[in-house]
């Protein structure tokens, strides 16, 4: 394939800021696609040429093929990089821009369709083999009837899952027999509504699970590796909000496993680029095989902190033709490394989105912190596009050092005009459960509330005004009784 030149960037936002780093470490020019509310946005003024994509919605702007063809043609790009989220899981688009003569930086389009339906998915992975799967439907279904049978067979509680999709669209968890034919009906529509799609399965309800993810490149030389696990367990709406790597508790004879399992699945279909296989694992330490996300996921960063792989720039390197550099046995784990995603949401209120002009942004520094964000002070947060603003990622030599780092970096990230995710993160990651590593996908429902949220911030403020001004040596016990409250605090979370 050669030398890629000139990259066109299908995205926004803090990817395409991502993305643009690594082209320029690489010599590789950059075009910016932007919308009319993305006209100042970082992205833009960190590319080398811009284009613009008349409109606001998603729809109009970074969904449309066409307009994103047209500007590859007039720009004279090699290639694009799709990001995630908006088309880099759309198989019909990879396909157009191949037969436009440009370079799709991410997988084959039939491995994107074949990952993109659960169910062609699960068929693949099983007809392969190596990989545990999650009891339940071999294929789609929209007889109630008969799927109430099999739910019976399998055993109650049961998950009835869209087939494409995510997100939590199209999820019903439902306990026992009485309730099933409601729910099924719910995520049918809510399936169709969404997806256009209505087909769903029933599966066997992992009770306490925690969300285990791999890691996987591959090469059009047949060469798979994994780099190690994520834990991703701590979400709100089925989506994630702090992810960490290594998860706290994989130890060396099951990440192996685990690995392993991911290649196979990578194996399934013919997979190379970038991607991530998701995992179910129970309180018994059993995993099984959730799904494969054909593209690079929100919270790669971890991953490069412990690995020191760049991702993108792997990327890049297997869609000119080339080889992965290195080996599975050359990959090691140095440190922990700890994600937030900082949207812009009020935990206070539902985590209900928020927008409106950052009138304040100060961004954390130091040793071992790290902000992938594509926002300015004085740039508006819009409602048009997902409201993540950044993430925030610190690395330390142990969990505990990480950790520690990242509420420093909370502390000096300074956002002004909007609501945002920092403070619950601090909450989540002050938490016993967490500290613990015993936490599940459960954590938000299980453990947080807004008035708990509320309390804590209220305490911390009440300690910082004690401590404000007070002359630490003229009475050292109510310095230590000071410290005490901090740390009952903190207990009490």
């Amino acid at each position: 394939m050669g030398k890629i030149k000139k990259i066109l960037i299908s995205n926004r936002g803090e990817i395409a800021v991502r993305i643009i780093k690594t082209a320029k470490k690489l010599g590789i020019k950059t075009v910016a696609l932007y919308s009319d509310p993305d006209r100042e946005g970082l992205h833009v003024k960190l590319a080398d040429e811009a284009w613009h994509l008349p409109g606001s919605t998603s729809a109009e702007t970074y969904l449309d093929v066409p307009k994103i063809l047209e500007a590859c043609k007039a720009l004279n790009v090699d290639a694009i990089h799709p990001g995630y989220g908006f088309l880099s899981e759309n198989a019909d688009f990879a396909n157009k821009v191949r037969e436009a003569g440009i370079i799709f930086i991410g997988p084959s389009a039939e491995a994107i369709e074949t990952m993109g339906s659960k169910l062609a998915a699960k068929e693949a992975v099983s007809d392969f083999g190596g990989v545990p799967m999650v009891p339940g439907m071999e294929g789609a279904i929209d007889d109630i009837q008969e799927a109430k049978r099999t739910a019976k067979e399998i055993g109650f509680p049961v998950l009835i899952k869209a087939s494409a999709g995510g997100g939590g669209k199209g999820m019903r968890v439902v306990e026992n027999e009485e309730e099933f034919e409601e729910q099924m009906d719910r995520a049918i529509s809510e399936a169709t509504s969404a997806f256009g799609d209505g087909a769903v399965f029933v599966e066997k309800f992992i009770m306490n699970p925690k969300h285990i993810e791999i890691q996987i490149l591959g090469d059009e030389h047949g060469n798979i590796i994994y780099l190690f696990e994520r834990e991703c367990s701590i979400q709100r709406r089925h989506q994630k909000v702090v992810e960490e790597a290594p998860s706290p508790v994989v130890d060396e004879v099951k990440r192996a496993a685990i690995g392993e399992a991911a290649v196979n699945v990578a194996k399934a279909c013919g997979y190379y680029g970038a991607g991530t296989v998701e995992f179910i694992y129970d309180e018994n330490g059993e995993f099984y095989f959730l799904e494969m996300n054909t593209r690079l996921q929100v919270e790669h960063p971890v991953t490069e902190e412990i690995t020191g792989v760049d991702l993108v720039a792997e990327q890049i390197n297997i869609a000119e033709g080339n080889a992965i550099p290195f080996k599975q046995e050359d990959l090691k784990i140095n440190g922990h490394s700890i994600e937030i995603r900082v949207y812009a949401e009020d935990p206070l209120n539902n985590f209900l989105p928020d927008s409106g002009k950052l009138n304040q942004y100060t961004r954390p520094t130091g040793d071992g912190v790290r902000l992938d964000d594509g926002f300015e002070e004085g740039m508006e947060v819009t409602v048009f596009y997902d409201p993540m603003i950044a993430k925030l990622i610190t690395h330390g030599k142990d969990r505990a050092e990480a950790i520690e780092k990242m509420n420093k970096a909370i502390d000096d990230y300074k956002i002004g005009g909007i609501a945002t995710t920092l403070e619950f993160c601090r909450f989540a990651l002050n938490h016993s459960d967490f500290r613990d590593g015993s936490f599940t996908t459960k954590f938000v429902e299980k453990y947080f509330s807004p008035e708990l949220l509320k309390a804590a911030n209220e305490d911390e403020q009440e300690i910082a005004a004690l401590f404000a001004g007070y002359d630490f040596s003229q009475n050292k016990g109510q310095v230590l009784d000071i410290q005490n409250s901090e740390s009952n605090w903190k207990n009490r979370l």
